[in-house]
């Protein structure tokens, strides 16, 4: 049976055969190899540890991978799992690294089938795996991810545990050859000696010795191999915003910063930028875990924006980072998703008062008005300026009180968060501080803070509200309240408070009528909120009356947003991956540390505190 798949024949062949005849396509190859490692290594793993594997009905299979018989093949079956095990995860994410490490190691296994084990098919099926390899190294690519030599530590630390606990179960896969009845504290006393070459307690018949040895041997070297290319492999640290980068955003600023609530936050320096050919346009992003993190819309020209999209996802492309935006405007969410084919989902709602509308009487804001009269009757004055207005010394003293009134030994802060107080630079943000006369203080008479930065000519965007412990409660409902009657002398004519996640669906969920869906995930936000704060925040930020602006999270794919959501709480500082901490000291001490917030740390107190 002869089948034609050229020119216009090829729609009379089923796609199924089609696709049969023309292979895996392209992009897939990557998936397709990694997949193949990580199996393939797991395999490997398998029958240089258990002897019983090696003998079984599997054995066909495992003999045409790289070494499973004597005591050396079972440690090079070992060493080449764990690598395989190593690289599978970059060879997946295209990384041209992993790939020519690939490269190396599938000639080496090769050339020991057909050597040590006389195993013409398991060199053909390393060579052929190659040949893949270098057929579609077009499809590997990708550039290094931000790093530093703190890997090496991680390194160290989970290949070492790993080691150990691979170790603990190579020394006892071989019971009918164990002399004697070796405790678990002989048997780790053996896996720590063998790990750094020598021999230990536990003691075996016939050529077990050797196997576990040269097992234990080879697992301690991966292990410092690793570690010390990790030392000393070149550094490649993460974006950082230059000056030059900070001097054009501004710039943009000046002229399109009143677009969007969100475009001063890209001013944080720990954040890099891709800027449009024309340079009219700028997208700010941060990577973590993979991810490549935007936050807001993109600054400058709409007619722009296409530009900077593209470079940004060219950037993603190049590096094979997972592309995703956080909290943009509805117009940023139809952007993104027709320049790029990314998908948008509704994350929560901005709230944001208009000064001229904003008012204490009327039943609506009873508990408001109620709570800052009560607190004015206790002694509390309130003062609201600009930052360029403040002296040194009080500057001074407002940043001391915002680091030390922090709720968390972590830093907070991403995509609404500037991680500064009194810049230069931020002359036009608004300080409001609330005081009352306290000899015991080391801040004076200071006891709460609230720090807005500019949305454009005529708005500001709540960026950080702190205050002493010792404070009444209701101190940032007087300061919000203070910010929004000072504003018109300030010429400010709008402000955005807080953001809150979900917000349509708690609003929704408890209103009569609401289905039983909608019942359950509003029951299951109220759960998530005692860590979260998705419904203070929301309650917190409908006590002053606001319009609800909405706010997306852009995304490739749904089985992405798992990972999106996890970096996003990298981001802001939900969750931390930290060193130890003697060695985190170190670090601070050595590198600037920002003084961040964060989406919902835009109110990390100010949620309590409500």
């Amino acid at each position: 049976m002869s089948v034609t798949v050229d020119g216009d024949k090829s729609g009379s062949v089923p796609v199924r055969v089609r696709r049969i005849l023309r292979g895996p396509r392209p992009e897939k190859v990557p998936s397709l190899v990694g997949t193949a490692c990580t199996l393939i290594g797991l395999i490997d793993i398998a029958a240089g540890v258990f002897p019983r594997f090696r003998a079984s009905r599997m054995h066909a299979v495992a003999e045409i991978l790289p070494g499973t018989l004597g005591p050396l093949s079972a440690a090079l079956s070992l060493s080449a799992g764990v690598l395989l095990l190593l690289l599978a995860h970059g060879l997946k994410r295209h990384k041209r690294r992993a790939w020519r490490a690939a490269v190396v190691l599938l000639p080496l296994g090769a050339a020991a089938q057909f050597v040590w084990r006389h195993s013409v098919l398991g060199a053909l099926l390393s060579l052929a795996l190659l040949a893949l390899l270098l057929r579609h190294r077009d499809q590997f690519a990708a550039l290094p991810d931000p790093r530093s030599r703190w890997k090496a530590l991680a390194n160290f630390v989970l290949m070492g545990a790993g080691s150990i606990l691979l170790g603990l179960i190579i020394v006892s896969a071989h019971p009918r050859r164990v002399i004697g009845s070796p405790s678990l504290t002989d048997r780790l006393e053996h896996v720590l000696y063998g790990l750094l070459g020598f021999e230990g307690p536990v003691g075996y018949t016939g050529n077990v010795d050797w196997t576990v040895g040269y097992s234990l041997g080879a697992l301690g070297m991966l292990t410092a191999l690793t570690t010390i290319y990790l030392a000393f492999r070149p550094e490649h640290p993460a974006a950082r915003l230059t000056e030059d980068d900070e001097t054009r955003l501004r710039a943009l600023l000046d002229k399109h910063g009143a677009r969007d609530s969100l475009g001063h936050f890209a001013l944080r320096r720990d954040k890099g930028v891709v800027f449009s050919p024309s340079g009219k346009a700028a997208v700010c992003y941060r990577v973590v875990s993979g991810v490549m993190l935007a936050s807001g819309d993109p600054i400058g020209d709409v007619e722009a924006w296409p530009g900077a999209i593209d470079r940004f996802m060219d950037e993603a492309k190049a590096h094979s980072w997972t592309p995703a935006v956080m909290g943009c405007s509805e117009t940023g969410g139809e952007v993104w998703t027709r320049e790029t084919g990314l998908d948008a989902l509704e994350l929560g709602d901005e709230a944001v008062v208009d000064v001229a509308d904003f008012s204490l009487s009327g039943r609506a804001m009873r508990n408001v008005r109620q709570m800052v009269k009560r607190i004015e009757r206790n002694g509390y004055t309130t003062k609201v300026r600009r930052v360029r207005d403040l002296s040194d010394g009080e500057l001074a003293r407002v940043r001391r009180a915002a680091a030390d009134w922090r709720g968390t030994d972590t830093e907070r802060g991403f995509s609404m968060a500037l991680g500064r107080i009194g810049d230069p630079g931020d002359g036009d943000a608004v300080i409001a501080t609330a005081h009352k006369e306290d000899p015991d203080s080391p801040y004076g008479d200071l006891k709460a803070i609230i720090h807005f930065v500019p949305w454009g000519a005529d708005g500001m965007s709540l960026e950080l509200m702190r205050r002493d412990r010792s404070a009444d409660p209701g101190m940032n409902e007087l300061l919000i309240v203070a910010a929004l009657q000072n504003s018109p002398r300030l010429g400010i004519d709008r402000v955005s408070l807080n953001f809150a996640m979900f917000r349509s669906a708690l609003a929704r969920g408890e209103k009569i009528g609401a289905g039983p869906v909608l019942r359950v995930w509003r029951g299951l936000l109220v759960f998530l909120s005692r860590w979260f704060q998705i419904e203070s925040l929301y309650k917190f930020n409908a006590k002053f009356q606001p319009r609800w602006e909405p706010r997306f999270v852009v995304y490739r794919k749904s089985r992405d947003l798992p990972r999106i959501g996890f970096a996003a709480m990298q981001a802001e500082g939900f969750v931390t991956l930290e060193l130890p901490r003697p060695l985190a000291r170190r670090r601070s001490a050595a590198q600037p540390r920002p003084c961040a917030h964060i989406v919902t740390p835009r109110t990390d107190h100010g949620a309590r505190a409500a």
